[in-house]
């Protein structure tokens, strides 16, 4: 991609989309530009509602069981069907959105102490 592209891509106008698209469509495909014009990477799907425990672990990038051990505690809510335990894809993907957090607190905290040990240096 070259510069001009890349200036390109990242200056759509979420207005100008929206006189053809759904406003809520061309706020998407504008967020989505200009993550892409910025070098990132975008991914699209879907979720349904309703979460089985494997596809939740799978979320998660956890395993089963660690994912029952967090239903168990509390830490994730869930509810039965029956016999199936079944999670909101919402509580799910909030979860996941507090433990990046804090991953990205705890290697902003890293930084900050190896920062203090170089400056004692």
């Amino acid at each position: 991609m070259t510069s001009a592209e890349v200036a390109q891509a990242g200056s759509i106008d979420s207005a100008q989309l929206a006189a053809t698209l759904p406003p809520e469509l061309a706020d998407v495909i504008a967020a989505a530009l200009s993550i892409i014009a910025r070098g990132g990477t975008v991914t699209i799907g879907s979720l349904p509602s309703e979460l089985s425990t494997t596809t939740a672990a799978d979320i998660l990038d956890i395993s089963r069981p660690t994912l029952m051990k967090l239903i168990k505690t509390g830490a994730l809510p869930s509810y039965k069907v029956g016999s199936h335990t079944r999670l909101k894809a919402s509580d799910v993907t909030a979860y996941r959105e507090n433990l990046r957090n804090q991953q990205r607190a705890a290697f902003n905290d890293l930084r900050d102490y190896e920062d203090m040990l170089d400056a004692d240096n």
